[in-house]
């Protein structure tokens, strides 16, 4: 009896490749860059399985092309890359790879925190250019963060993690959030509105996931509600953030500082005004890229295609109605 056929967009450890191969026939995509939307459209209609990740489309007319796919396992907590409807119409489970990677997650966004509130990036760069020349008493002085007042949009795993490392900096905690608002108090916060939060918090930090109600949440009116001193930290989905608001923003002194681990688009093309600023720091969008976190998401991403393939429920599934059909 042949094995399931199954097509990995992206390089996976050895040991996941060694245990799918127990399973599946697995073919794993070997380009840096992934693989354009056409290469996993042609083949698809041999697929049982299907691994992908953020930067692949997967679409109503891909799945169409896929009569015999029975599981889309995408190795990332979020899923808007595909159509889950369109999958759940079709009887098609989808995974994710939630929770694995919130502590790692949040130890980024506050690595980015620390690194434009003490100007980490532009001390280096001040070196390099050959600037040191003694001890001085106001030369690349940054912002206290013990004592702080933080803002958290968004309270999910990843903004309730943020929330408790700022307990050990004595931060002052304002939350903004719908979902879970009864756990706010635990950590010694305060749900408050949008507004008002963007008009205290010395640093803001979001953690909401990309919709239609978040998209751009952050922009030019928001801007203009923030401190001049304060700092914007963005770990979530890059269309949270009005790009073009924030270059004028951090050009114009609107806001102080602002540290980036996405962007919209991806990746932010070198030309971009934001790279030309000392008071942006961007990073490739790395949060979750420590090694045991990646090999984490590669596993679960392999339970999902294991489950999917031998017909039990995925261990992690966004669309579980489908299993009451």
């Amino acid at each position: 009896m042949s094995k399931a056929t199954v097509f990995a967009t992206r390089e996976l450890p050895a040991a996941t490749r060694a245990r799918l191969a127990n399973y599946c026939d697995l073919e794993v995509w070997d380009g840096f860059l992934p693989p354009d939307y056409e290469v996993i459209l042609n083949k698809v209609p041999a697929l049982e399985g299907l691994l992908s990740l953020l930067t692949d489309r997967i679409d109503a007319a891909l799945m169409d092309t896929g009569p015999k796919l029975k599981v889309i396992s995408n190795m990332a907590v979020g899923f808007d890359n595909i159509d889950v409807a369109a999958a759940s119409a079709r009887n098609i489970p989808v995974g994710n790879t939630p929770g694995v990677l919130t502590e790692t997650t949040a130890d980024f966004a506050f690595a980015l925190l620390m690194a434009v509130a003490r100007r980490i990036p532009e001390a280096k760069q001040y070196i390099l250019d050959g600037k040191w020349q003694t001890w001085h008493p106001t030369v690349l002085s940054g912002q206290d963060i013990f004592g702080a007042t933080i803002g958290i949009v968004g309270f999910g795993r990843i903004g309730q993690a943020v929330a408790r490392r700022t307990q050990g900096f004595g931060m002052r905690l304002l939350v903004n959030t719908e979902d879970n608002a009864e756990d706010v108090p635990e950590f010694g916060g305060e749900n408050v509105a949008l507004d008002d939060l963007l008009k205290e918090s010395d640093f803001v930090s979001l953690h909401v996931p990309l919709t239609p109600d978040t998209q751009h949440l952050i922009s030019e009116r928001e801007f203009e509600l923030m401190k001049p001193t304060a700092m914007l930290i963005n770990t979530s989905r890059g269309g949270v953030v009005d790009l073009d608001a924030l270059y004028e923003a951090l050009r114009d002194g609107q806001i102080l500082a602002a540290g980036l681990d996405v962007t919209e688009p991806e990746p932010l093309p070198v030309e971009s005004p934001l790279l030309t600023l000392e008071n942006c720091l961007v990073a490739p969008h790395i949060a979750s890229a420590s090694v045991a976190t990646r090999t984490k998401m590669a596993e679960m991403a392999a339970d999902n295609i294991i489950a999917g393939l031998t017909g039990d429920p995925l261990p992690t599934c966004v669309n579980p109605e489908i299993y009451d059909v």
